[in-house]
């Protein structure tokens, strides 16, 4: 996959936008039901992480600002909170589900269709609207948080973690440090580079 943009010149809907053009490369793969169990299971375990990457950047720095700036940010704001949470709820599923499972394909499906209807509303309404009531300048400080944020939080759902400030970004840190003791114990992959380098 192609490197995520830099917050030099990018700002954060730039960022999320590459991540859910990553996140859907992957999901297409998996739709095709192509390679072993075991290959399918990493790609699963590769999605899950980006998702509960991404998704604890957005609750953390992007939704705050839609409070700020959009007459009906709160509304928003929460729609999309609920649908992280359904989608952390399948992702908790799918992660105890093994490949070979005529229920992994069904989460699989339940998960895309959340994603790709979550992803249509944001790049659709939120993200043009955040963009328009919001100075580039916050937009891109914001991004390096988006990015610092993704590279120590979790990368596995925990469902009855915060999803609201202060109390997501201070938990977020100390989960996914657990979270990354127990990926490299396991071997399991958080990135289509890890992945591949496991070829």
């Amino acid at each position: 996959m192609t490197s995520p943009p830099t917050t030099d010149d990018h700002d954060a809907v730039d960022i999320l936008i590459s991540d859910h053009r990553e996140i859907e490369a992957v999901l297409v793969e998996l739709a095709t039901r192509q390679g072993t169990p075991e290959h399918r299971r990493r790609l699963a375990d590769v999605v899950i992480a980006e998702l509960v990457r991404h998704s604890v950047a957005e609750e953390a720095y992007v939704y705050p600002i839609a409070r700020k700036v959009l007459p009906d940010g709160n509304e928003i704001a929460d729609r999309e909170i609920e649908e992280h949470a359904d989608a952390g709820r399948t992702m908790k599923e799918l992660e105890s589900t093994d490949a070979s499972d005529p229920r992994f394909d069904e989460l699989l499906a339940h998960l895309t269709s959340t994603v790709r209807h979550h992803v249509t509303e944001e790049e659709k309404e939120l993200f043009p609207r955040l963009r328009a009531a919001t100075a580039r300048e916050e937009l891109v400080e914001i991004a390096a948080r988006v990015t610092a944020i993704k590279e120590i939080g979790p990368t596995r759902p925990h469902p009855r973690s915060p999803e609201h400030p202060p109390a997501n970004k201070l938990l977020a840190p100390g989960i996914g440090l657990v979270d990354r003791l127990r990926d490299a114990l396991s071997g399991r992959p958080t990135s289509m580079d890890e992945l591949r380098d496991k070829r």
